[in-house]
């Protein structure tokens, strides 16, 4: 898994509440548990005038001028600013897979829906809870700022707006440890492999029989 330190990227907004999993990556793409390939289907009803299909070229579809993520201005965006109670709906670990594949390392909102939220550490993206005030200043500046960029410092748990400003987040530590070591679930367990390789070897010693080494 990507680590996550500091990273400095073009802000998109998203300026609606309640966006769910299937808005995020509609079913009919949940097709592989491959964590790439998913990026060209990200918002796709909302990205494209037609109906999406698996396996479909995206790039000869027809695309919604109006929706963000197609406009120029936006394009090569790596931070998504979103309204409350992002990620709600399915569990569906495909959506930070989408969003990861697309380019994006970091969700902003005032809400995220739970396990979306924990999906997102432990696929290297850092989604950070501000304030409603907070992130309503942050969708006024981007609209008015052609190329507004924020820096996120997860060390030092800051967001750092193009004049300098800061903007304070808490992550719980464990998850904030994980993140900028570039930990999932698999990196943790080969933290310990010579224990596991260690006890391995013991019980095959104690229990050869389990291990078909008695004739």
């Amino acid at each position: 898994m990507k680590a996550f330190t500091i990273h400095t990227g073009l802000a998109a907004p998203l300026d609606r509440a309640n966006v769910d999993t299937d808005m995020i990556i509609p079913k009919q793409f949940l097709k592989s548990i491959k964590r790439s390939g998913f990026g060209p289907n990200l918002f796709d009803e909302l990205r494209y005038l037609d109906e999406g299909q698996p396996g479909q070229d995206c790039s000869n579809r027809p695309v919604n001028p109006e929706f963000v993520l197609n406009q120029d201005r936006y394009q090569g965006a790596s931070v998504l600013l979103a309204r409350r109670n992002f990620g709600c709906g399915s569990s569906r670990e495909h959506a930070p897979w989408a969003l990861d594949d697309f380019g994006f390392r970091c969700v902003i909102a005032p809400s995220f829906a739970d396990i979306f939220y924990n999906n997102c550490f432990k696929n290297g993206i850092l989604p950070i809870t501000l304030s409603e005030e907070a992130v309503d200043a942050l969708f006024n500046e981007i609209e008015a700022q052609e190329g507004y960029q924020l820096k996120v410092d997860l060390e030092r748990e800051k967001v750092i707006k193009p004049d300098g400003t800061e903007l304070g987040f808490s992550i719980d530590e464990f998850r904030r440890h994980c993140l900028l070591n570039g930990l999932d679930d698999i990196g943790l367990t080969l933290q310990d492999a010579d224990a596991i390789k260690a006890f391995e070897g013991r019980h095959q010693q104690s229990q050869p029989w389990l291990f078909g080494a008695i004739h």
